[in-house]
């Protein structure tokens, strides 16, 4: 499989080195030349297969043999250990849950496929790979997590100071090993130009191996895709039209489920949902792409003003906006609207709802409601809510317990080096440490 650049359509490369570089020499964004269809036979039998079965399939007709099948199994059967179930929580409205990982988030999968993928490249090396990582809370624990351990490979995960629940915090900041955090004055575009901009620095990619892995790798997307398949082949005998609602801020998950779509998957509409940073549903629509600052807000993980993934969206509907705006709807929601959808789904279906997840229901809801549409709404919930313990308390004036896995990170100590936003800074920090 070859893939290409977002700024120039003829600068193609392999697998190895779009995953290995994260991001384009000309500051684009890789992505496939082609997305092969799955088969009839593969969507006809899909209720009767596995997770790790549609999970193989889907990155092996992608990949197209760039890695052994058997290694490639090995990756698949690393990155799914652990389940993804369908929750119905109304008539037609399900909860596709993705928070079962080693970190609670969706971007476990993610980060897991990656982490082995990069690994399998660096075994076949000798230069240390170090990897950059810009994180508005998930992305880092799941890198971090992710990467632990990894031979060959070093990880740097920036993160703006004080905008991550501390529960997150201490998910990346407190592994060592081959870990380090920097903790950053500013928001997380800022986290994010400095990494995009340490992968221009000429002097910095001489001497060291840098990739990134934030979802602009495509290695990031290419597992979220699984589990659009994995939600359509638990529905079994559903009929009606499927909707996806994407609980959105760097938009890579999106970007995933629309890459499925190429591949075959049946899905009527996609529902753009974000929090007042709301810059795709505004471009969707108007047509105008209006970047600017983010704003903090209780569903911190979508705290993006600049969202990397629009790019890859435009390519996947060649630049087509009428397109693009047909098949993903866009609704934005405040705070106080994110609080009121927890609350209420919890006295109707005593389901918790953390922050991010409730903006995704939230866009779904609204979506059916104006459509008028006789579809399956799916909703992604992308983090479990103990991991935002002090906002769910909060706006549900009620104790949660805190899942175990994070009580162990929460007895260990915070380990990080404060950093600002400057990037000569950072620079010197890179050449120094490594």
């Amino acid at each position: 499989m070859k893939f290409y650049s977002t700024n120039n359509r003829n600068l193609t490369v392999d697998l190895r080195q779009a995953v290995t570089e994260g991001l384009a020499p000309d500051n684009g964004l890789y992505m496939p030349v082609e997305i092969p269809r799955l088969s009839d036979e593969f969507f006809k039998g899909i209720a009767q297969k596995s997770f790790r079965d549609i999970g193989f399939e889907v990155a092996h007709n992608l990949l197209k043999g760039d890695v052994p099948d058997s290694e490639l199994k090995k990756i698949v059967d690393h990155t799914i250990q652990f389940d993804a179930p369908l929750v119905k929580l109304e008539k037609d409205v399900f909860a596709l849950e993705l928070f079962h990982g080693p970190t609670l988030a969706f971007k476990d999968f993610g980060a897991r496929f990656m982490s082995q993928l990069l690994g399998y490249f660096a075994s076949q090396q000798d230069r240390e790979i170090i990897i950059l990582v810009a994180t508005s809370g998930d992305t880092g624990s799941a890198v971090a997590n992710g990467f632990l351990g990894v031979p060959g490979i070093k990880v740097v995960v920036l993160y703006p100071s004080g905008k991550v629940s501390e529960i997150q915090e201490k998910q990346f900041t407190t592994l060592q090993r081959n870990i380090t955090a920097l903790e950053v004055t500013g928001t997380f575009d800022d986290c994010q130009r400095l990494v995009k901009e340490a992968f221009l620095d000429t002097e910095l990619r001489r001497k060291f191996f840098l990739t990134s892995a934030n979802s602009i790798n495509i290695a990031r997307l290419i597992p979220q895709s699984f589990y659009y398949f994995y939600a359509y082949a638990q529905l079994k005998d559903n009929v009606r039209p499927l909707v996806f609602s994407v609980p959105s801020g760097n938009f890579g998950n999106i970007t995933a489920g629309l890459l499925a779509t190429r591949m075959g998957l049946p899905v009527r509409r996609f529902v753009a949902s974000t929090n007042i940073n709301d810059i795709v549903p505004v471009y969707l629509k108007t047509g105008t792409f209006n970047p600017r600052p983010s704003s903090s807000t209780i569903s911190n993980a979508m705290d993006v003003g600049n969202p990397s993934n629009f790019s890859r969206m435009l390519e996947l509907f060649n630049g087509n906006y009428e397109n693009l705006s047909d098949e993903i709807k866009g609704f934005s929601f405040t705070d106080e609207q994110t609080a009121d959808a927890m609350r209420n789904v919890y006295a109707s279906s005593n389901y918790i709802l953390d922050p991010h997840g409730a903006v995704g229901y939230l866009g779904l809801k609204k979506y059916l409601k104006e459509s008028a549409e006789d579809a399956t709404g799916i909703f992604l919930e992308t983090a479990h809510p103990s991991k935002f313990k002090e906002v769910v308390e909060e706006k549900l004036g009620k104790g949660i317990d805190i899942h175990p896995t994070l009580k162990e990170f929460m007895k260990r100590e915070k380990e990080t080096i404060k950093a600002t936003a400057d990037f000569s800074s950072f620079k010197e920090f890179l050449l120094n440490k490594f």
